[in-house]
């Protein structure tokens, strides 16, 4: 054997109960024959823990190599022992980690998560070729949501991939470029009706002129993708000609927050992100919205307004499908950040080229169409559950919100109920 290839190094496994002062007594054990710390690593689950060590002699004498291995060995033996631990232990050659390229942090949410479709993640990630390095639940309630950080990963084909299990098993997957593309601020910009907030607001002003039915009829086909947007914009829009301008503050009253909205715009803003609105609805009530929940950004459409009433026409450009689109690369120009640093979250045909273009499009209980175009898409009625695809766990909402003294809403964040607000 070589000098170059003689065990240099010791890998630890250590595994068994946790409780405090455990990874300090190993250390300190270890220190006292003198050890250099290559790598380490440890996860508990469920109070059983796993610490990982990588370690050399601190002093490395080629011709007592050996003799320094036995006892670093010997030493983390006793140590285990006193401990009540499990050791397993193997002699290397330096620090062997592989290069982890293609790195990509592949979010699953299921409510409930079986075991058969992550079994169908796992074996799609390994028949692509991609390594699971990292595994971390991100929720529980109401939704179980699991992290895989893996390398190795084509993102756009892994995606692909695990699109169709995602379908076959009734789950959310959402695959993402991992690594620093991870990590720092970004701008997340919502569709406004039924993704921030529950309805249509064409349709409540519709209901002030008993056209709600009719209207709610073509809105439907619209965000199916079956009619021209900005023609039945129009269409719909002209049906409210002669209604006082005073029935946008009633509308304005109504309106009733998805739940988890409230909870996804602070903790974005805690993390120094920013939000925009962008709707193919009206600016009067989405620039509320936005002072109310102080986000920075908001496009909309603007209603004519005449003598104290609308007039059935909308003011300037249209903001439509590309209109969506265009909106967000402003946004993102505005705030210096590329698109791949960008989030788009939408539920309708409209919201289709917005999603297209942003870094990770979102299909919030969104039409089929858009689902089958999006890069993920989240079925749960919590709109906080953004959060979980982006790596922000509910332990850290909450933890976050206990420190502000926030309240309490319905989201995937909260343990209130739907049924509460």
């Amino acid at each position: 054997m070589s000098e170059t290839s003689r065990p240099t190094t010791l890998s630890l496994i250590v595994t068994g109960t946790d409780r405090p002062g455990v990874t300090g007594a190993l250390l300190g054990a270890v220190a006292q024959v003198g050890a250099e710390v290559l790598d380490i690593q440890q996860v508990v689950v469920h109070e059983h823990l796993t610490l990982a060590l990588l370690l050399r002699p601190a002093s490395p004498d080629p011709a007592g190599a050996h003799a320094a291995l036995e006892r670093l060995r010997d030493a983390a033996a006793v140590a285990a022992h006193r401990l009540d631990l499990t050791l397993s232990v193997t002699r290397g050659a330096g620090d062997n980690a592989r290069p982890r390229h293609g790195r990509a942090a592949v979010v699953v949410l299921g409510a409930p998560l079986q075991a058969r479709a992550v079994s169908l993640v796992t074996r799609q990630i390994a028949e692509h070729g991609a390594n699971i390095d990292r595994i971390r639940r991100l929720s529980r309630y109401p939704v179980t949501t699991v992290e895989f950080g893996i390398s190795g990963a084509d993102v756009e084909l892994l995606r692909t991939r695990l699109a169709l299990v995602a379908a076959e098993e009734g789950i959310d997957i959402a695959v993402a470029p991992g690594g620093l593309a991870r990590l720092g601020r970004r701008l997340v910009v919502l569709d406004v009706d039924s993704t921030l907030i529950q309805q249509e607001v064409i349709e409540l002003l519709a209901g002030h002129c008993g056209r709600e039915p009719e209207v709610a009829a073509v809105t439907a086909r619209a965000m199916a993708g079956e009619l021209d947007f900005e023609q039945s914009l129009r269409a719909r829009v002209a049906v409210l000609a002669g209604l006082p301008a005073a029935v946008l503050d009633e509308v304005r009253d109504a309106i009733v927050l998805t739940p988890g909205a409230r909870t996804l715009v602070r903790t974005l803003k805690r993390l120094g992100y920013t939000v925009g609105l962008v709707s193919g609805g009206f600016i009067e009530i989405v620039g509320g919205l936005a002072d109310e929940l102080g986000i920075q950004h908001a496009r909309a459409n603007r209603l004519e307004i005449a003598d104290g009433a609308l007039t059935g026409r909308v003011l300037g450009e249209v903001v439509d499908r590309a209109g969506k689109a265009r909106a967000l690369r402003e946004f993102a120009d505005l705030e210096g950040l590329p698109l791949s640093r960008t989030v788009a979250i939408g539920d309708g045909a409209n919201d289709l080229d917005m999603l297209a273009v942003a870094g990770l499009g979102v299909a919030f209980n969104a039409k089929p169409l858009v689902r089958e175009q999006a890069d993920t898409s989240v079925t749960v009625p919590y709109l906080d559950s953004v959060l979980f695809l982006l790596g922000i766990s509910r332990e850290e909402i909450e933890e976050a919100d206990a420190m502000d003294g926030a309240s309490t809403e319905p989201s995937a964040a909260g343990l209130t109920q739907l049924s509460s607000q």
